[in-house]
C-alpha cells in the first residue's frame, strides 16, 4: 500500500467503532423504552382495571376467559388477569429488590477479596465457596422454612443465597485488573483504596456486572414464584404468579386457565428479561462487541 493510501485509510473514521456506538445508543433506547412500558403496565395496568385483585365474587367462580374476563376468574371469582397485573408488582418488584441487594452484597465481598491481599481473599471465598455448597432454591427453601413463611423472610432467604455469583465474578475481575498500568499507577500516587475501587475498578467491571445482574434478575423471578408455590412466599390473598398457581393446582382440570396464564406470565417475563441479557452480553463481550480485538 502507498503512503497516500495509508495516509488516506489512517484519516478515515473507525467505522467499527461507530457502528459500536450507535448499536449501543440504539439498545439503550429501546431498552429504556422497554423498560418503561413493563414499569407501566406493571405499576399500573391494574389501577385501569373494573375488577379487585383480592375481592371475592362467589356468583363468578371458575368461569372461562371472555369478553368481561379476559383470562378467567379463579376458584374465589377473582379476575385472572387483574390478579396476574397486580402479582407483577410482586413477581417482578421483589426479584429487582433482591437481584439488587445480592448484587451490592457480592460486589462489596469481591472486591474486598480481590484488592485487600491474600488473607481477604482466602477468608472471604471460604466463606463464599460454603454458601456455593448447596444447592440455591434448597438452601433458600430451609432459610425460609425456620424463619417462618412471609414475603420478608422470602426476600432475605434469596439475599442471602444469591450474592455468590457476584463476588466470585467481581473477584476474578478485581484480581485481573489490579496489576493493570493505570491501577499501578494510581497506588503509586498514593491514591487510597476507596479511590482506587471507585474510579478504576468499578467502572471497568461494570459491565460484565450488568450482564450477570440481568440473568440473575430473571432466575430471581423463578425462585421468587417456586418459594411462593412450596407456601414459603408471598401469603395469600396477595397475588404473586407462583401463588397463583398454586392456588390453580386444584382445578387444573376443570379449570386450567387459573393455572395457565399465571405460568405464562412467567415465562414471558424470564424470557424477556434473558433476551435483554443476551443482548447486553453480545455488545460487551461478542465477536463484534464493544470489548472485542
Amino acid at each position: 500500500m502507498s503512503i497516500a493510501a495509508e495516509n488516506l485509510a489512517g484519516d478515515q473514521p473507525d467505522l467499527r467503532s461507530k457502528g459500536h456506538v450507535a448499536d449501543v445508543s440504539r439498545f439503550v433506547r429501546n431498552l429504556a423504552a422497554g423498560l418503561l412500558v413493563l414499569g407501566i403496565v406493571v405499576t399500573g395496568g391494574f389501577l385501569f382495571t373494573p375488577y379487585d385483585p383480592i375481592t371475592p365474587d362467589f356468583l363468578d367462580r371458575l368461569a372461562g376467559p371472555s369478553a368481561e374476563h379476559w383470562f378467567g376468574t379463579d376458584q374465589l371469582g377473582r379476575d385472572v388477569a387483574t390478579r396476574i397485573l397486580y402479582g407483577g408488582l410482586w413477581s417482578i418488584g421483589l426479584a429487582l429488590l433482591i437481584t439488587t441487594f445480592g448484587a451490592l452484597v457480592g460486589v462489596i465481598v469481591g472486591l474486598a477479596a480481590g484488592h485487600f491481599g491474600r488473607l481477604a481473599d482466602m477468608s472471604l471465598m471460604r466463606v463464599t465457596d460454603s454458601f456455593f455448597a448447596f444447592p440455591e432454591l434448597i438452601a433458600a427453601v430451609t432459610i425460609a422454612g425456620v424463619l417462618g413463611p412471609s414475603t420478608t423472610n422470602m426476600v432475605l432467604a434469596l439475599i442471602l443465597v444469591s450474592w455468590m455469583k457476584f463476588a466470585r465474578l467481581v473477584r476474578s475481575l478485581a484480581i485481573s485488573l489490579a496489576h493493570r498500568d493505570f491501577v499501578v499507577q494510581a497506588r503509586l500516587n498514593g491514591l487510597p483504596s476507596w479511590l482506587i475501587l471507585w474510579r478504576h475498578i468499578l467502572p471497568n467491571i461494570g459491565p460484565s456486572l450488568l450482564v450477570l445482574w440481568t440473568n440473575a434478575w430473571s432466575r430471581s423471578i423463578l425462585s421468587i414464584s417456586g418459594l411462593s408455590f412450596l407456601g414459603f412466599g408471598v401469603q395469600p390473598p396477595h397475588a404473586e404468579w407462583g401463588a397463583m398457581l398454586l392456588d390453580g393446582k386444584s382445578y387444573m382440570q376443570t379449570a386450567p386457565h387459573v393455572m395457565i396464564f399465571p405460568g405464562l406470565a412467567i415465562l414471558l417475563a424470564v424470557l424477556s428479561i434473558n433476551l435483554i441479557g443476551d443482548r447486553l452480553r453480545d455488545l460487551i463481550a461478542g465477536p463484534n462487541g464493544l470489548f472485542s480485538d
